[in-house]
């Protein structure tokens, strides 16, 4: 396992977040869209959606354009050239946690 999947297994598997921070990724992977579409989207608190985009972002795994509050937020190249682990890693999670 290279440091990138130790990365995502962190991320979106093992740590507390880690289920919010993955829908968050799949919801952008369909359309790049801002904190307020994605919390409507998402049915979260805006500021729950704030804190996981800047966690994402700090780890380059979205990438923002625009101003402050009229920022548009986008998955990066990396993650979908790496999309197939991601969803390998949350079927691991949701196996684990008993999920279908």
């Amino acid at each position: 396992m290279d440091s990138f999947s130790r990365l995502l297994w962190w991320l979106f598997a093992s740590s507390a977040g880690a289920r919010t921070r993955a829908e968050i990724v799949g919801v952008l992977r369909e359309e790049p869209r801002n904190a307020q579409q994605l919390a409507l989207a998402l049915g979260m608190d805006y500021s729950t959606i704030r804190h996981h985009l800047k966690v994402l972002q700090q780890n380059r795994l979205v990438e923002s354009s625009g101003d402050h509050y009229g920022q548009v937020y986008s998955v990066t190249a990396v993650v979908e050239e790496r999309w197939a682990e991601f969803e390998a890693i949350g079927r691991r999670r949701d196996a684990r946690e008993g999920r279908p």
